[in-house]
């Protein structure tokens, strides 16, 4: 990790995570590496977790599950996840630090054994993402419901993704700020759910902004970024 964050963690405060593929290369080709890194991100939410995730994937379905129910109960959050984007070749997080410097381990934990499971898998060695990973402190209830639809509206301004399908892309927590299940979900929506109002005034606020979205992609291009 060459570059220096500047930005200090600090325990009840929010952040934008991101970071993306070394020489922006895809790093989730198929649906089963998409659903690795979710289960990754699930496991390492715990702080003095018992087993690398590598390990505890191997075990049977009911031994992980009894696992996973003890550490909900009573082990300690690194971090809560309120909203969460994968694309091809980046991911978007946007953290609760719950634990002290419980952000660095969480983001360094997903990172490492997401990329032991690729590297193996892809038959290569090296890193995978591209160096130290990004992050801004979230001052405000405003940018924090704007960036969560920033990161919800990706998959549709990168045309990965319909607007009728946005709303049932799983390898975003959008489905989750929607559904009436609020069970066994990865992202915590309370949060913004509770400064926008309602799922519905929600849902309204992220397709409100999709045509500007995808015509802004298009000449990003032609813009320079300082």
């Amino acid at each position: 990790m060459a570059s220096i964050r500047k930005v200090v963690f600090a325990n009840s405060q929010i952040y934008h995570i991101f970071n993306r593929g070394v020489e922006r290369r895809v790093v989730f080709t198929n649906k089963r590496e998409y659903d690795r890194m979710l289960r990754v991100m699930r496991y390492y939410r715990f702080a003095h977790v018992p087993m690398r995730y590598s390990r505890f994937a191997e075990l049977p379905d009911a031994e992980q599950f009894t696992i996973l129910q003890k550490l909900s109960e009573t082990a300690i959050l690194e971090v809560k996840i309120l909203a969460y984007c994968l694309m091809p070749n980046h991911f978007h997080l946007i953290l609760k630090q719950e634990n002290t410097e419980g952000i660095s381990r969480y983001v360094s934990n997903i990172s490492n054994s997401y990329s032991k499971y690729f590297n193996t898998k892809h038959h290569r060695i090296g890193p995978l993402f591209q160096g130290a990973f990004k992050a801004i402190w979230i001052e405000t209830d405003e940018q924090l419901v704007h960036l969560s639809r920033y990161i919800h509206l990706n998959p549709i301004t990168s045309f990965l993704v319909k607007e009728k399908n946005l709303d049932m892309h799983i390898w975003s927590s959008l489905p989750e700020y929607l559904s009436t299940e609020s069970k066994n979900i990865l992202s915590d929506p309370s949060i913004i759910l509770g400064i926008y109002g309602s799922k519905s005034k929600y849902k309204d606020f992220v397709h409100d902004q999709i045509q500007y979205a995808q015509q802004l992609e298009k000449i990003k291009h032609l813009m320079i970024e300082e």
